[in-house]
């Protein structure tokens, strides 16, 4: 799943892609380089970020779904917005990536379960100006079983509200409301959440828990646009256990691994 941000002030490439041609042409190359989906998303969900407009967001998201469905690509919305579900669905969108889990806004629950979209329900607790006031797991089974309980809540409100299982995808949350410790706690305790019996998709693409991994002697992290290796690294460790899906900002350097990892399995039978 390739990131398309047409946002000013996402985390690692803000502004980039903010106009609608920029984020078509980004789209494009995306696809080049292998990504099986877009991503395409109007609200930045960095810690403390300030939410835009819905008309804002509906203007960044909807001419680019527009355009890449239109050439046959795979669109997912990354939305939390029953709104911007909608538009973006009608604009030709096949999933909706909701980072809330119809906890910001439950509409969005009934939007997919009236259209054939999938839908991601990744684990959130608040929005992103206090998510990180939210980091506490202090019950027995710590992140992962909280993250593995509260996601499992989640699934019962969008079957509820007429979604039908085969078409729910679940995301851990890393870094939403979560601590690096957490976040780790998550990557290797995936078992937890396999246990729904759900897809998962997993997002740690540039994500500060890598930075602070690899910070220097200093302990300054590094930088956003230093961190894609240690990404790769964690994806082909993820698709080995079988997650369904990698959110990613570099699909290139991933898709190589992943053509790699491969390459071995059909030699081996994946008995490396």
């Amino acid at each position: 799943m390739g990131i398309v941000n047409v946002t000013p002030d996402s985390f690692s490439d803000g502004g980039r892609w903010a106009t609608t041609d920029a984020a078509i042409a980004h789209g494009h190359d995306l696809l080049a380089q292998g990504a099986d989906i877009l991503d395409i998303g109007g609200e930045s969900t960095r810690p403390g970020a300030t939410r835009p407009l819905v008309s804002d967001e509906l203007d960044r998201v909807v001419p680019v779904i527009e355009a890449l469905a239109a050439e046959g690509a795979l669109v997912s919305v990354d939305t939390m917005r029953a709104e911007v579900a909608a538009a973006a669905i009608a604009a030709g969108a096949r999933i909706v990536n909701d980072v809330s889990g119809g906890l910001a806004d439950p509409a969005i629950l009934r939007v997919v379960a009236d259209s054939e979209a999938q839908y991601v329900a990744m684990h959130w607790r608040a929005h992103s100006a206090r998510m990180q006031q939210l980091a506490t797991y202090d019950g027995h089974g710590g992140v992962v079983a909280a993250v593995a309980d509260e996601l499992g809540a989640r699934v019962e409100d969008a079957e509820a509200a007429g979604i039908p299982r085969e078409r729910i995808i679940l995301d851990p949350g890393l870094g939403f409301a979560k601590t690096a410790d957490h976040n780790w706690d998550l990557v290797t305790g995936l078992a937890a959440l396999e246990a729904l019996g759900l897809p998962i998709l997993v997002g740690s693409s540039r994500k500060s828990f890598l930075g602070l991994l690899l910070a220097d002697e200093q302990g300054e992290p590094r930088p956003v646009g230093e961190r894609e290796a240690a990404n790769v690294a964690l994806g082909t460790i993820l698709a080995l256990r079988g997650v369904w899906g990698l959110r990613v900002h570099d699909v290139r350097a991933t898709v190589d691994a992943l053509r790699v990892v491969g390459r071995v399995q059909q030699s081996t039978g994946d008995g490396w």
